[in-house]
């Protein structure tokens, strides 16, 4: 589990494999390589990988070719630099969003432009995606939890990021045309898919969700008046 608060942006040091599976040695600061271990989890951009070596400064992962489909770590280079966060360890601060590092897919930066000393950031997705954001929610977007701009249309939304964000991050290095790695808020998930197939029992994947669900999965709540039933 991850929070989308990137801690330390790190630059591909080295390439090996075909071009299914993949392995990337990546260099970053020694205060990051000293709280990991061989077998734990770090997001790169977003994606949960294993660490799979370890030395004083670098760390080494193994990216499946299904990993390198859906995300952009199949289009990284040497020397391309990464954001990257550890794993939440227990009892530390949640100052972002719950993320998981299982990317749904990618977004495309279709503009930019400057709001005072922030950039607010427009970008197109699959419509699949877009639906699962909410304006003023939370969405991950290489790894960065940032908050979901006020207009969401079917097949794009905004975000906004403010100067400390561009400058320890990498979104601020890329522009109109780049592809990011997008997961949108896991909580959200779940009540879209609750909503779709309903409460209990019996209930058909799209009879939706109705009062008489609700007192039978416990809720103990009245049947509303043709009035307050109607809005």
């Amino acid at each position: 589990m991850f929070t989308g608060i990137i801690r330390a942006i790190g630059e591909i040091e080295a390439l090996r494999g075909p071009s299914t599976d993949r392995e990337l040695r990546v260099r970053c600061p020694r205060e990051l390589t000293d709280r990991l271990e061989i077998g734990a989890s770090i997001a790169l951009d977003g994606v949960c990988q294993t660490v799979t070596a370890l030395g004083p400064g670098s760390f080494e992962v193994h990216a499946i070719a299904e990993t390198l489909r859906v995300t952009t770590l199949g289009e990284r280079r040497v020397g391309d630099r990464l954001n990257l966060e550890p794993a939440l360890g227990v009892g530390e601060a949640l100052g972002g969003h719950f993320v998981q590092g299982h990317v749904d897919g990618t977004a495309e930066i279709e503009s930019t432009r400057r709001i005072g000393d922030s950039v607010a950031y427009r970008f197109a997705a699959p419509p699949e995606l877009v639906s699962e954001l909410v304006p003023k929610g939370s969405v991950c977007i290489d790894g960065i939890s940032l908050t979901v701009g006020p207009e969401v249309a079917a097949e794009r939304f905004e975000v906004y990021l403010i100067p400390h964000t561009l400058e320890v991050t990498t979104l601020g290095d890329k522009g109109a045309g780049d592809r990011v790695n997008l997961e949108t808020d896991v909580l959200g998930k779940y009540v879209l898919r609750f909503l779709a197939q309903g409460l209990g029992a019996g209930l058909g994947p799209t009879t939706g969700l109705r009062w008489a669900d609700l007192t039978r999965a416990g809720f103990g709540v009245d049947a509303p008046g043709p009035e307050e039933g109607s809005r």
